[in-house]
């Protein structure tokens, strides 16, 4: 059992850019630290999305518990918010420390922790399927700007950090301010207001030299392929999944399969493509990360390239211990 003699609680977080080494790192974290993973990856929540998303086999786990992972069914209309990832992420913190263990965050969806850290939008109502539908169907008959002039009029602050041509997020902002008579702005006011529970470390992956970083994604595209990303995507296609779920349509090691599939492109071209947008991918979340005051960044690099995996295992534990965490943990 864990003693916290009043003290948060801890909470470890394994965060940056894809193909960086987070499932690795934090899967032997989980193992030294008495851990348990909790997946912080907008793609790896959902059933049948398995290569394209890289989810770690049962023999990569090793053994160590993950949550939050295949989990959802990708042909759900529901979808699936970081208000409700921030309010499971909450429930499965509290069940592993329940347990006496530590709990791992570890991904590369920014928003997702970032919902999690900031207390979430637990306030926020329960989806409103027909109020969605109402509101997408306006954007469709009047036009994008005709909507987020719409919310322009019922929260400015959310229509100002929103471009109109985000439907998905401006018929969001609206579907709030009227299900529960307050503004998303005011909501995220108080979520970033609100005191953690939980003392954070967020450990960052760092790659100094960029190019390191594109040799590992190249190499994980090439392995994805071999391992059968294409059949993957043709299942997901006939399932129905890129229709029913925008999420998923926007998934980057899907959609750019699709012109090979459909006989547009040679196999040789999506690759390229599928390599560029990942890596693209990738400086979008060093962007992210790098933004954020609450990231610790961990060097992947030494002077002779990237270092021992024993090492970064051991800085990162070094870090951990660092904070005081296991100083008030107690087995």
């Amino acid at each position: 059992m864990i003693c916290f003699e009043n003290q948060k609680p801890p909470i470890l977080a394994i965060v940056g850019p894809t193909a960086s080494g987070k499932t690795g790192l934090s899967i032997e974290l989980a193992k030294r630290l008495n851990g348990e993973i909790i997946s912080c990856d907008s793609m790896q929540l959902y059933r049948h999305m398995d290569i394209g998303t890289a989810k770690p086999s049962d023999a990569e786990k090793q053994g160590i518990p993950h949550h939050l992972m295949d989990f959802l069914d990708p042909t759900d209309p529901k979808g699936y918010s970081c208000a409700d990832y921030a309010r499971d992420a909450k429930a499965t913190v509290e069940t592993i420390l329940s347990r006496g263990k530590i709990p791992i965050f570890c991904g590369g969806t920014g928003l997702y922790l970032d919902a999690f850290l900031r207390g979430g939008s637990f306030e926020v109502t329960d989806i409103d399927l027909d109020l969605r539908r109402e509101l997408t169907e306006y954007a469709e008959a009047h036009g994008a700007e005709a909507l987020h002039a719409m919310l322009r009029e019922l929260d400015p602050a959310a229509a100002a950090a929103t471009h109109p041509n985000n439907i998905k997020r401006v018929v969001r902002a609206i579907e709030i301010c009227r299900t529960t008579g307050c503004t998303k702005s005011e909501l995220d006011l108080r979520s970033r207001e609100a005191d953690s529970p939980y003392n954070a470390l967020v450990l960052g992956l760092r790659y100094t030299n960029r190019e390191i970083l594109y040799d590992r994604i190249n190499h994980r595209v090439d392995i994805m392929l071999a391992n059968g990303l294409v059949d993957e995507t043709k299942r997901l296609r006939e399932m129905g999944v890129f229709e029913t779920c925008p999420t998923a349509a926007q998934a980057i090691g899907y959609k750019e399969l699709f012109p090979y599939i459909d006989g547009f492109s040679t196999l040789e071209e999506v690759i390229e493509t599928l390599k560029t947008a990942t890596r693209h991918y990738a400086k979008r979340q060093i962007t992210w990360f790098s933004a954020k005051p609450y990231v610790t960044w961990l060097d992947m690099e030494g002077e002779k390239g990237i270092k021992d995996f024993e090492e970064i295992v051991n800085n990162a534990e070094k870090l951990f211990s660092e904070t005081g965490f296991c100083d008030i943990i107690k087995y």
